[in-house]
C-alpha cells in the first residue's frame, strides 16, 4: 500500500498536486479539512465532537481527527493507498498516524514536501484570493503570518520523517505539469 504525506506551506500547490497523484496512482485523498466538513455534514459522532470545538473557535483535538482518519481507513480497506493532506502537522500527530497505520501494517511510504520560494507563495495566495474571494488569501500580512506559523511549527515534522528516511524534498517551482512530473518520479521509486 502506498501512503503519502503531502506537505508544504500555504500556496505550495498541495491540493492541485494531490488531485494529480490521486488520478495517477489511484489513491484516496484524505484532506483533514474535507474530512471534518464531511463528518459534520453527515452528523456523525466524530463530526458532532469536531463541530463543538470548531463552534468555539478551538482546534479540533488530535484524537478526534485520528478517529476520522481511522474511520476512513476502515471504510476503504481495499484502497491502493492514501494521500494525507493537512495531517500530520506536528510530531505528535505523525506518531499517532504511524501507530494507526502500523495497526494495519501499512506505514507511511514517504513525505513529499513541496518547496516553494516565499515570494512565490505570497504571489500564488494573493492570486488565489482574487479568484476565490477567500479573505485569508487577500491580505498579505495574514498570508505572511500563515507562512511564518507553518515554518515555525513544521520544521520538527520534517526532521521526524528525515530520521525515518521518508522525507523527499520536491521543487515546487514551475508549471503544474513540471511539478507533477517531479512528484511522479519520486513516488515511482517508493
Amino acid at each position: 500500500m502506498l501512503n503519502l504525506v503531502l506537505f508544504g506551506p500555504p500556496g505550495a500547490g498541495k491540493g492541485t498536486q494531490a488531485e494529480y497523484l490521486v488520478k495517477t496512482f489511484k489513491l484516496i485523498h484524505l484532506s483533514t479539512g474535507d474530512l471534518l466538513r464531511s463528518e459534520i455534514a453527515e452528523g456523525t459522532e466524530l463530526g458532532l465532537a469536531a463541530k463543538s470545538y470548531m463552534d468555539k473557535g478551538e482546534l479540533v483535538p488530535d484524537e478526534v481527527v485520528i478517529g476520522m482518519i481511522r474511520s476512513k481507513l476502515k471504510a476503504n480497506k481495499d484502497a491502493r493507498g492514501f494521500i494525507f493532506d493537512g495531517f500530520p502537522r506536528t510530531v505528535d500527530q505523525a506518531k499517532e498516524l504511524d501507530d494507526l497505520l502500523n495497526e494495519n501494517n501499512t506505514p507511511v511510504s514517504g513525505m513529499l514536501s513541496l518547496e516553494v520560494e516565499r515570494q512565490e507563495l505570497i504571489n500564488r495566495l494573493l492570486n488565489r484570493g482574487k479568484m476565490s474571494g477567500r479573505a485569508d488569501d487577500q491580505d498579505q500580512s495574514v498570508i505572511e503570518n500563515r507562512i511564518n506559523v507553518y515554518n515555525e511549527k513544521t520544521s520538527p515534522l520534517i526532521e521526524y520523517y528525515k530520521k525515518q528516511g521518508k522525507y523527499y524534498s520536491i521543487n515546487g517551482m514551475g508549471t503544474i505539469e513540471e511539478i507533477a512530473g517531479r512528484l511522479k518520479r519520486v513516488v515511482e521509486k517508493l
